[in-house]
C-alpha cells in the first residue's frame, strides 16, 4: 500500500491531540499518543514557535515517519537576535552578537536538514551564516569563531546541547546590539560626511572619478550608492540635471546670446 502524509501547523514540543492534529490522526489507526510524542521529541527545539510537519505513514503496518519543515537558518538567527534584518554591509557593520547557545539552538532545529554529520559541524555552517549576515559569535568575528569550534572551546556546550540563556546573559545580548547599532550609525554619519565633502571638492567632475574617489577614501558601498543615487553632482557631465565640468562654461540657453 502507498504511503499517505498528514500535514499539520503545531506549536513547537506542545503537539496535542485536540483539533487540528487529533482529528486527522484518527482515521490513520496510528498511535495518536506515539506520534504526538515523536513530534514533540523533534519540534522541542522550536518552542514558542509554530511548525509544520508532515506525518507519512504506512496504514497497512501503522509505520510512520515524521519529517519537520524549518525556515532557513538565516530567518532562525534573525529570530534569536531579534533582527528584522542583517547587515547590508556585513564586514564593516555588526548587527548583533550572539552566544553559542543560541547557535547550538538553531543547528538544532535545522537539524538533519544541515549537512554536517554531527552537531559540531552543523553548529560550523550555521556560525558559517553569521559571516554573511553581519552577526558577532561570543564577540567574535564569525570566521574566528569557527576556529575556536575547530579548537574545542564550545566542546562542553554543544555535547551538553545546552541551548538555554540566563536573564542576565539576554540582557548583556540586547546592550550589546544596542551599542553596535550606535557604532554603526556614528561611522556611517563620518562616511557621509567625507563623501559630501567629496562630491563638493570634485563638482562637475565625471561620476565614476567620484565614485573612484569615494572608493579609495574607504567609504562603503552603501553609502556611495545613497550618495550619488541622488543629487546634481553625482550626474555626468552633459547628463540633465549635471553641474558643469570644472572650468567649463555653461551651456547655451536657447534662445539667448
Amino acid at each position: 500500500m502507498a504511503k499517505q502524509t498528514v500535514e499539520a501547523l503545531i506549536a513547537g514540543g506542545k503537539a496535542n491531540a485536540a483539533p487540528p492534529l487529533g482529528p486527522a490522526l484518527g482515521p490513520t489507526g496510528l498511535n495518536v499518543a506515539e506520534v504526538i510524542k515523536k513530534i514533540n521529541e523533534k519540534t522541542i527545539a522550536f518552542n514558542g514557535m509554530q511548525v509544520p510537519v508532515k506525518i507519512i505513514f504506512d496504514a497497512s503496518d501503522k509505520t510512520f515517519e515524521i519529517t519537520v519543515g524549518t525556515p532557513p537558518v538565516s530567518a532562525l538567527l534573525k529570530t534569536e537576535g531579534k533582527l528584522e534584518k542583517g547587515s547590508g554591509s556585513a564586514k564593516l557593520d555588526k548587527v548583533a552578537d550572539l552566544r553559542i547557545e543560541q547557535i547550538i539552538k538553531v543547528a538544532k532545529m535545522k537539524g538533519d536538514s544541515l549537512a554536517g554529520i554531527n552537531l559540531k559541524k552543523k553548529v560550523k555552517e550555521v556560525i558559517g551564516t553569521c559571516v554573511s549576515m553581519g552577526i558577532l559569535v561570543q564577540g567574535m568575528d564569525p570566521k574566528d569563531a569557527m576556529k575556536e569550534v575547530d579548537n574545542g572551546k564550545f566542546d562542553k556546550e554543544i555535547k551538553l546541547e545546552k541551548t538555554e540563556l540566563t536573564a542576565e546573559e539576554l540582557k548583556h545580548l540586547e546592550e550589546e546590539k544596542i551599542r553596535l547599532a550606535a557604532e554603526a550609525e556614528k561611522r556611517h554619519a563620518a562616511e557621509e560626511a567625507l563623501a559630501a565633502q567629496i562630491v563638493k571638492e570634485m563638482e562637475g567632475k565625471a561620476t565614476g572619478l567620484i565614485k573612484a574617489k569615494m572608493v579609495e577614501s574607504g567609504i562603503s558601498k552603501a553609502v556611495i550608492d545613497k550618495t550619488l543615487g541622488t543629487g546634481k553632482a553625482a550626474a555626468a557631465p552633459g547628463a540633465p540635471g549635471a553641474a558643469p565640468a570644472a572650468g567649463a562654461k555653461p551651456a547655451a540657453v536657447p534662445g539667448k546670446k
